[in-house]
């Protein structure tokens, strides 16, 4: 039996996140990072979404970050790619943000939204990558 994801989706990586320029042995260690962090969550014979996507990233790092918050966007979306959605080309929507500690105060009252797995996030010690995938429809049904 096959099962749809149930959206939104949203689960946290622990971790510093890798970027586009980090080693290719380095970039795959953290995909396979997320993969393993998203897959608990997932329901038993599930298939990845063919519907459009809207995805969320925010960003935890323990310090202010060295590198662009750009560059994490992309191996992070492969990630998620035949796990979460079918292509990373299915996503229309991507707001992503990043939440330094020294900022952390003026980043929180930006959050729109909640959940109890963004609170854990926000509360959380250590770098750490709170993701939200959601169908694209069910987003433009809040607004």
């Amino acid at each position: 039996m096959t099962v749809e994801i149930e959206f939104p989706f949203e689960f946290i990586v622990e971790g510093p996140a890798r970027s586009q320029q980090a080693s290719a042995a380095s970039k795959e260690a953290w995909k396979a990072q997320i993969c393993d962090a998203a897959r608990p969550l997932l329901p038993e014979g599930w298939w990845a979404t063919g519907e459009i996507v809207n995805v969320t990233l925010y960003y935890f790092p323990d310090q202010e970050m060295d590198g662009d918050i750009d560059n994490i966007v992309k191996p992070i979306l492969d990630a998620m790619a035949r796990l979460i959605y079918m292509d990373d080309r299915q996503v229309e929507r991507l707001v992503v943000q990043k939440c330094e500690p020294h900022r952390l105060a003026e980043s929180v009252p930006k959050f729109w939204e909640s959940s109890i797995t963004l609170i854990s996030a926000i509360e959380a010690v250590g770098p750490r990558l709170y993701l939200r995938v959601d169908v694209a429809d069910s987003w433009k049904a809040r607004q």
